[in-house]
């Protein structure tokens, strides 16, 4: 976790800004849990977006999931046991290439996709009002992505 916005530290430093980011993740999921609890979202946080590429998909690998969501297949593949033991996915061989899983949603994978889509529009107000205090930091983490994908840091470090 940071340090608190009024003790300066080191390790706040712009050079650490990788591990701030991890650390405002992981803030946003901590809190993210309760109201997930309170809206009968028994999926992990972090496996949300995973839910709703299945959904849009109907059926995928996991390397066909992890190129839509821009993960790595192994960061994928973790998080599907949860879902599996939960009941929110199945998986099967591909019938074109046995050593292929295929995953999709369940009945209950379906249900959680409709407490999920719900509990977006409203965390989208509640994250509206935090960006009226702190600017929006959205549309900062996506033009960050976007710059990065566009010119790297180790040609930025060349100049």
């Amino acid at each position: 976790m940071p340090a608190s916005p009024d003790t300066a530290s080191d390790l706040d430093d712009i050079s650490f800004l990788g591990r701030l980011s991890e650390a405002l993740s992981t803030r946003i999921e901590e809190q993210t849990r309760p109201l997930f609890d309170a809206a009968g979202i028994v999926v992990p946080v972090r496996s949300c977006s995973l839910l709703t590429a299945l959904g849009e998909a109907g059926e995928a690998s996991a390397a066909e999931l992890a190129r839509t969501l821009g993960q790595s297949h192994q960061l994928v593949m973790q998080k599907c046991p949860a879902l599996l033991r939960l009941g929110l996915v199945t998986q099967h061989p591909d019938p074109g290439d046995a050593r292929r899983k295929m995953f999709r949603l369940t009945d209950a994978g379906r249900d959680q996709l409709a407490r999920i889509d719900a509990y977006s529009e409203r965390i989208s107000d509640v994250y509206r009002t935090l960006f009226e205090e702190v600017g929006d930091v959205h549309g900062a983490i996506l033009r960050a992505l976007n710059a990065l994908e566009a010119r790297p840091l180790s040609e930025r470090a060349r100049e």
